[in-house]
């Protein structure tokens, strides 16, 4: 039985872990070939190896998504050793939480060079390869933070903000060629810096958990779920969507609690 990407070539930043990592796994059970690319060597190279061990077809490459260079070279191999380029998941960030006031200048620069430059120049790689061959879909993951003001993530918000009129702007150049473009929110998924922040605490998860209408943390395969939709031929008409996936704390109000 084939899967819902079958027949395509996926690219996935940030797959050493988290979101990343489960997206890229479900790609390639939906069978997709695919280029797993992170910073962290190790991790990513295991990655390519659960899908390699699964009978799906998997590269791993090291990348800093902060340098053009690199990501224009991430595309170049994934053409390379596939034919084509039919996603691109711009997923890498680089979060960090410090108040505005607190955020020094290097703080601001490395937020904003991997979490926005990094999805810009994987963007542009994604669509000057896509473009000619008259067809793709590029994902940016931006976050609930990038909706609105959130505490102590002033860098981050602003430039997941960014990534959503990227994705925006994107997709409107581009509609006519062909390529789609769009963006996922993720709200809070068990990922690995959430679960860092979360024990930091008082209260922990379960209190968290308490704050989000649908009363759980979310897992980051939910998000891989988004995702594999978005990427598929089943999307054909959708572009420039910003799609949050939050268990419902977007939607809610910022009047007073009562539960």
């Amino acid at each position: 039985m084939e899967g819902r990407l079958t027949g395509k070539v996926a690219v996935v930043t940030g797959a050493a872990s988290g979101i990343g990592k489960a997206t890229a796994l479900r790609f390639a059970r939906e069978g997709a070939a695919v280029v797993v690319a992170d910073i962290d060597e190790t991790h990513v190279a295991n990655v390519a190896r659960l899908i390699r061990d699964g009978g799906s077809h998997a590269v791993a490459k090291t990348v800093d998504v902060s340098v053009a260079s690199e990501v224009d070279a991430l595309v170049r191999a994934a053409v390379r050793e596939f034919g084509r380029l039919d996603i691109m998941m711009n997923n890498a960030a680089a979060p960090h939480g410090a108040a505005v006031a607190d955020t020094t200048d290097a703080d601001w620069r490395r937020v904003m060079s991997v979490t926005l430059d990094g999805v810009f120049y994987g963007v542009r790689a994604a669509l000057r390869c896509m473009i000619a061959q008259g067809s793709g879909s590029i994902l940016n993951i931006s976050s609930g933070a990038g909706l609105g003001g959130e505490v102590m993530l002033g860098a981050y918000g602003a430039a997941k903000a960014a990534v959503i009129n990227l994705t925006k702007t994107a997709a409107v150049e581009n509609a006519a060629s062909g390529v789609r473009v769009n963006c996922i929110c993720p709200g809070p998924i068990a990922t690995p810096p959430l679960a860092a922040w979360l024990g930091a605490i008082p209260g922990g998860a379960e209190l968290f958990a308490k704050q989000i209408p649908a009363r759980r943390i979310g897992e980051p395969e939910e998000i891989a779920s988004v995702a594999t939709f978005l990427a598929s031929d089943e999307a054909s008409y959708v572009t420039g969507a910003v799609v949050v996936a939050d268990g419902g704390v977007n939607a809610r109000t910022g009047t007073p609690r009562f539960d």
